[in-house]
């Protein structure tokens, strides 16, 4: 059996999903094979690649690029905090909306003006009917 503190390199699928990165290892290999991960500034593809204390981890999500830089490879998938241990977050800044631009407009609609109910359907379909329209 191996020891806590003899682990000092681990898979980078598993890593990612211990240190809650991504949801899966399933998804964590996928985001490497689709060249998403890079190790020290190198793009990877290989979810088996080796990584350790000190190598730095960039991870394109969905919408956002994490900067992680590994502090320790750890020994289990734990909570949160646990996993937050596992590396040092130098990812940028989000940075904040304009507050010139205006939010776009909601769409709003007016009382009653939804789906038609049924009765109104039927009467649409007899006035189509009758109008000679296919549809």
């Amino acid at each position: 059996m191996v020891e806590p503190d003899a682990v000092s390199r681990l898979r980078v699928d598993k890593w990612l999903w211990y240190a809650r990165v991504v949801k899966s290892r399933t998804l964590a290999a996928s985001k490497v094979k689709s060249g998403k991960v890079r190790v020290n500034a190198e793009r990877i593809s290989s979810p088996s690649r080796a990584v350790g204390p000190g190598d730095v981890l960039t991870v394109t999500l969905d919408r956002q690029i994490k900067v992680l830089k590994i502090v320790e490879c750890g020994t289990r998938r734990g909570p949160a905090p646990e996993a937050q241990k596992l590396y040092e977050d130098l990812s940028p800044p989000v940075p904040k909306a304009d507050s010139t631009l205006r939010p776009a407009k909601q769409a709003a609609r007016e009382e009653g003006a939804g789906r038609p109910t049924k009765k109104e359907r039927r009467e649409l379909s007899r006035f189509r009917s009758q109008a000679g329209e296919e549809f």
